[in-house]
This record gives structure tokens, sequence and C-alpha cells, in this order.
């Protein structure tokens, strides 16, 4: 994704300005990842702290200190043209247009996860996966969390991060730490308790097979 000067891939967590990468903190870079989504629409200072403090109550100056930390980073200086505009008592926007890129041919054309019988599709881009009913993939399980972790799908690939849950994320029975981690076909998930294995294919998505009831 494009905006102004600067690439924004989520998949890797990366943002460049002409090239040159630019550090951000995590939080900083979900604040950014949460006003691409949103443009070119005025993000509310409510979905942002349900975006970024899932469950926690942050004052309003939290926010403000996030959003000044990533004007700093952007070099987002210019009052008369702001990149990051203020609505004051409503929220904030991103004024510059946005070109999103996607590969012309991608090497995997489609993603899922199989949860028992069940098998659910991963969009490019992000997948919440939780307890949630506004979640992409939604668990509804006591051991999952709300939002439990967060699947970023690109052409190049797919990774998966936890996002601060009750129970953990866990990869083949490995905890993920801090960060996210590459996801590779065949492997196995657990969010909590609950099992999932990911797959990805070239040829879309598998037919589920049903297997009939047994014969008496």
């Amino acid at each position: 994704m494009r905006f102004g000067r600067f690439e924004f891939d989520p998949a890797t967590r990366r943002v460049r300005r002409e090239g040159v990468d630019i550090h951000l903190t995590p939080k900083a870079f979900e604040l950014l990842a949460a006003l691409l989504d949103g443009a070119p629409r005025v993000v509310s200072k409510r979905e942002l702290h349900a975006r970024l403090w899932p469950g926690g109550a942050v004052a309003d100056a939290t926010l403000v200190a996030l959003i000044k930390q990533l004007r700093a980073a952007l070099d987002d200086r210019d009052r008369a043209a702001p990149l990051i505009r203020t609505v004051h008592r409503v929220g904030y926007a991103l004024e510059l247009p946005l070109v999103r890129h996607e590969p012309a041919m991608p090497s995997v054309a489609a993603r899922w996860l199989t949860v028992g019988q069940r098998r659910l599709s991963l969009a490019t881009g992000e997948n919440i996966v939780g307890r949630d009913e506004a979640a992409s993939v939604r668990l509804d399980d006591p051991m999952v969390s709300r939002r439990h972790a967060r699947i970023l799908v690109s052409g190049s690939g797919a990774l998966i991060e936890d996002l601060g849950s009750k129970n953990g994320t866990f990869i083949d029975g490995q905890p993920i730490a801090a960060g996210s981690m590459p996801l590779r076909n065949g492997i196995q998930l657990a969010f909590g308790t609950v099992l999932v294995v990911y797959g990805e294919s070239g040829n879309g998505m598998p037919t589920v097979t049903h297997a009939g009831p047994a014969d008496p």
C-alpha cells in the first residue's frame, strides 16, 4: 500500500519512505494501520481506542501522545497540509490518496484455517481471530479471547501475531513470543485450547469431503 512518499506492508510490518525503512513502535504501527484501513474517512477516537487497547481503559492523552509519535516518525510537520488531520473531539484522518498494490499473479491463491469439519477462508490483509462477533475468523469458545490473534495475508505469505490473549496463541505447541511469526501450509495452531490447521494452495480452496453416517 502506497500513500504519498510512503509504502506500508502489513505482512512484513514495514514502513518505508522512498525505499528507506522507518522505525515505528508496535502501537504506532497499529495506529497507522488503523488510519490506513479507514482512509479517507475520519477514524473516531472510540474506534482507535477499541482497536489499539481492546478491553482496556486508556486516557485520550495516551492516544494524543501516540499520534504525536507517529507524526514525528513520518515527518508530518506541515500544518498547512498535514498528513494526519485532526478532527477535534472526533478523531483523525489520513489526507493523502492511497494506492493499494496487489501482485498480478499471486503465488498462493487461497489460504484458510481448518477447525474440526469447518474450513474458514482468510482474506488478503488483516484477519482477526477471536470470540468477538465482528472477528474475521470467529471461534466461539470460552478459551478464546474476544480479539485473540491477528493473521496478516499478502501475496508473499501469511504472518500470525498474538493480540495479548489470556490463554495464548501457539504454533506446533510453542507459544508465540512478541511480534509476528510466518505461517506455512499444514502448520498446527492453537488459540487457547482450540486446535486449528493452517492451509494454503495455489489451486484455490480444496473441496471439503463429508463422511456420511456409518451403517448400523
